[in-house]
């Protein structure tokens, strides 16, 4: 077993914020003059000191840290403000002229920091920005500060999957990685950050050809972040407890069976929240971090003896196959789970052809465009040549605006839309409504299912009625097709009659066009640069033709801090990570109306 360590530089470096935009204007806001401040909770590692240094950059103002090191200590968080010996009054009195206090770890402050905290928001001379952690004891005098409605509370929830996306995007991973990082790291940006480092240092990413990006495959670097993590589970003492937990890790993807293990020991690690049992009565580990930890730290001669035949997982991948085509069947594709296809995929392991296209399918249906591309890769890679795989890959090209044979079943570029529709079969009801998404309803009429959400879409297009459109793209978004309620919303921006119903669904035609990773349809065409402002506009333009921030302050005759303060404002808007999505974005243009 080898222990991957992180140095301290490489810990300092900082990721860009990515994400959390409503989150970070509140803190700007609370702490900003006339405002007491406000405390931040979350789980460990979501990223709270980072956003209360986003919010605070620029400001003027005085920092404590609590350390479990020092929690025995009067004031050890304020020695590098206080005199060494002081009493609570004199320290408020001391601290007094201070206006913006950041508290960062107030869960590890001694009692007499935590009270002088206290007192000073009390007192109301001095804005406190107080980062706690949920989960872990806390002061009596910090948890008053929200309880005792002193500060308001933000409550962090962990960082949501596309914005994971939109980060890790900046270290050039994969689609397929990014959601194995995710759902192992659970939004802890700490660990997150600790596995990228670790990966990239041990050689576990490798490069894909097809599109100039890092994939992971293999076993989970073991680094200090990942053992402190795994604690829980490394210290049981309990008879039987780490044996329990070793024989699940090995039996993953699969579940086992209540009746094959110790009802006691079960019982304790329910308890403690280590373990889930489902109502059927399978036992699987509760944090999917665990699993891959354990065996990752196992021996040599454990693993053996717990490692069972890959081909075991052969019935339930094709369980997972069938239960993703009953939804594309019921034209339903919410998430449903697919532990083995991912395990599959994580240990590095063929997948099939066969069951690569239908997560394809699956993923660009729910506008999860780049996964999708990816898994027609790996189907290509297992099934080299397999033209449905092939197929899928034109299809999410096509979507996210490439230079393939066209759009809507590679029809549209050439304009045959009549022609295609004419030699499709009568149950392709995708393939038929790919005409919706163009703007033709008329040429699916009587193809789609009566009364289905794609018929009430078309019906809603063919009417121009933006109100019913608004509804049918609220159906489509219930049923898991994002991208598709995107574009219904985008059609609706250019129904409806009345400006504000109009702007309604424009913003929500963009927010959901950002989860869609980057979808260029003609239904979205410019629908995203109306969320910018005449200036954005006009920067953005700049920028797009390759001009720095400097020659665009020159140009525009502001100031280069102003012309990146515009960028950066139209880089949050546009769900761009750099200039370098700009250049579509501002070759779009009003589509004509149906």
């Amino acid at each position: 077993m080898t222990i991957y360590e992180q140095d301290a530089k490489t810990l300092e470096l900082p990721w860009p914020f990515t994400g959390r935009e409503a989150e970070l204007e509140l803190v700007r806001r609370s702490s900003a003059a006339g405002r007491p401040g406000v405390v931040v909770t979350g789980p460990v590692g979501c990223g709270k000191t980072r956003l209360i240094t986003e919010a605070v950059r620029g400001t003027d103002c005085a920092r404590i840290t609590g350390t479990p090191e020092s929690r025995g200590l009067p004031f050890a968080a304020f020695a590098h403000l206080l005199p060494g010996t002081v009493s609570l009054h004199r320290a408020v009195q001391l601290l007094s002229g201070v206006r913006l206090l950041v508290v960062d770890d107030a869960h590890l402050l001694d009692e007499a920091s935590a009270a002088l905290v206290h007192q000073l928001a009390a007192h109301g001379s001095t804005r406190l920005v107080v980062a706690v952690t949920d989960g872990v004891p806390v002061p009596g005098a910090v948890s008053r500060l929200w309880t005792g409605e002193l500060l308001p509370r933000v409550a962090l929830e962990p960082l949501p999957r596309e914005d994971t996306g939109r980060l890790l995007a900046t270290a050039g991973l994969e689609p397929l990685t990014v959601g194995r990082l995710h759902r192992m790291c659970r939004g802890d940006l700490r660990l997150l950050r600790d596995l990228v480092a670790a990966l990239r240092r041990s050689g576990g990413l490798t490069r894909v050809p097809e599109c100039d990006e890092w994939a992971w495959r293999g076993p989970v670097p073991v680094t200090a972040t990942v053992r402190d993590r795994l604690a829980p589970v490394l210290d049981r003492a309990g008879a039987g407890e780490r044996e329990t937990l070793d024989r699940l890790a090995f039996a993953e993807p699969l579940p086992l069976a209540l009746d094959d293990l110790d009802l006691d020991v079960l019982e304790r690690l329910e308890a403690d929240g280590l373990i889930h049992v489902d109502d059927l009565g399978s036992v699987t580990l509760a944090h999917p971090l665990h699993g891959p930890a354990l065996r990752a730290t196992a021996g040599r001669l454990r693993s053996l003896r717990l490692t069972g035949a890959p081909d075991r997982c052969g019935p339930a991948l094709a369980a997972e196959r069938t239960a993703l085509e009953r939804g594309l069947a019921r034209q339903d594709v919410r998430g449903v789970p697919t532990p083995v296809g991912d395990w599959l995929l994580s240990e590095g392991l063929p997948v099939p052809g066969g069951y690569a296209v239908v997560r394809a399918r699956y993923s660009r249906l729910r506008g999860e465009l780049r996964e999708a591309a990816a898994w027609a890769r790996e189907g290509l890679r297992a099934v080299p040549g397999d033209a449905r795989c092939a197929d899928e890959l034109d299809l999410v090209t096509a979507c996210l605006g490439g230079s393939t044979g066209g759009y809507g079943r590679a029809v549209a570029a050439r304009g045959d839309i009549e022609g295609a529709l004419a030699a499709l079969p009568g149950d392709d009801v995708f393939a038929c409504y790919d005409a919706v998404r163009l703007g033709r309803p008329e040429l699916a009429a009587g193809r789609l299912p009566a009364g289905g959400v794609f018929a009430r879409h078309a019906e809603a297009l063919a009417r121009g009625d933006g109100p019913a459109l608004d509804l049918a793209a609220g159906a489509l978004a219930e049923r898991g097709f994002l991208l598709f309620a995107a574009e219904a919303h985008a059609q609706a921006v250019r129904a409806h009659r009345d400006p504000r119903a109009a702007r309604l669904s424009r913003t929500r035609a963009v927010a959901l066009a950002r989860r869609c990773q980057g979808a260029r349809t003609p239904a979205l065409a410019g629908l995203v640069l109306g969320e910018l402002t005449a200036r954005q506009r006009q920067i953005v333009a700049l920028a797009a033709a390759g001009l720095s921030n400097r020659e665009i302050a020159g140009k525009l005759t502001l100031s280069v801090r102003t012309v990146g303060n515009h960028l950066y404002s139209a880089y949050t808007r546009l769900g761009a990570s750099d200039r370098g999505a700009l250049p579509w974005l501002t070759d779009l243009r009003e589509a004509e109306p149906a």
